[in-house]
């Protein structure tokens, strides 16, 4: 029996600093009534979709930077998304801040979570590739300090069985922002057979140290999406915090992308948007179990440095 999954791409317009918890929850729960009127089966929201992108200001105070995280997962505003979750039967993915306490140690995560029809959580994801920096640049026109905000994730790339749709379960993968850049996210995924991978961003228009990149935002936000999808043969669900956020102009472009390559859908504006998707999981085995057969055509020992080496060095002089 084909294993078909709706997906509903939820992209979120701008998130102000003083927009409440409660505010960003009403907007999101609104696209879940929608997502559900039209037949969804998931809703993918973008990273950080409770806040303001946080990282583009310096706090000295840790109090301060503390605000934007949550303690609890669900909390006493996000309880509500996981009761329509059961109320709807419709699963959803959430990128949201993540403070936890281990071993008497406060930790700080950029995290996404999948949760299930039910309103379970089924997985975790914590963000690995940290983009900007660590130290107070005020030469920028603003910041971005997830390598101060953030500790690198912990939980790898992993893969996670749920069932969202028809026909059984499917296998699905978790990534945020500046990951989608890296083919390494992809491929880690695709040697555990994913079908699909969820992300969530927030990409500005400006790049501060290479605005000569500004005009390409778009197309390289396709450009990588649209190789992790079809170098891998899995769907792939890309969906942004948009629009002019506290000043600064965020590119939206979010797009479902099938195991093709192909753009199969797209949100068109950059406010709260739904772009919708039925997705064929079964699609992915054309390119599985051809072209990217990784057990009949991969070559790792050819790849060693791929894991040996972290920074790029030219061969030695001849």
């Amino acid at each position: 029996m084909p294993r078909f999954v709706t997906v509903g791409a939820a992209q979120l317009g701008p998130i102000h600093r003083d927009d409440t918890r409660a505010q960003v929850v009403d907007r999101q729960l609104a696209l879940m009534h929608s997502a559900h009127r039209h037949g969804c089966d998931l809703v993918v929201f973008p990273e950080l979709a409770l806040t303001t992108f946080f990282p583009r200001w310096h706090f000295e105070r840790q109090q301060d930077v503390d605000a934007f995280f949550e303690p609890t997962m669900p909390g006493p505003d996000t309880a509500r998304l996981f009761e329509a979750a059961r109320k709807l039967s419709l699963g959803f993915y959430l990128g949201y801040a993540e403070l936890v306490v281990e071993e008497g140690r406060s930790r700080h995560f950029n995290t996404s979570i999948l949760v299930d029809k039910s309103g379970a959580i089924v997985g975790k994801y914590r963000k690995i590739h940290l983009p900007g920096h660590a130290e107070h640049e005020p030469w920028r026109r603003f910041q971005h300090l997830e390598k101060r905000y953030f500790e690198r994730g912990d939980l790898g790339f992993p893969v996670f069985r749920a069932s969202f749709g028809e026909g059984g379960p499917g296998l699905y993968g978790m990534a945020i922002c500046n990951d989608r850049r890296w083919p390494e996210t992809y491929r880690v995924m695709g040697l555990q057979a994913v079908e699909m991978v969820l992300i969530g961003y927030n990409t500005p228009v400006h790049n501060p140290p290479a605005p000569e990149h500004d005009a390409l935002s778009h197309f390289h936000n396709e450009l990588v999406m649209q190789a992790g999808a079809y170098q891998n043969g899995t769907w792939v669900v890309g969906v942004a915090k948009a629009g002019c956020e506290d000043g600064v102009d965020q590119i939206g472009n979010s797009i479902i992308v099938a195991p093709s390559g192909e753009i199969v859908a797209a949100c068109s504006t950059t406010g709260d948007e739904l772009a919708l998707a039925r997705c064929d999981l079964d699609l992915t085995r054309s390119f599985k179990n051809t072209t990217f057969n990784f057990a009949r055509h991969r070559e790792p020992d050819a790849y060693r440095m791929i894991v040996e080496r972290k920074g790029a060095e030219p061969p030695p002089e001849r």
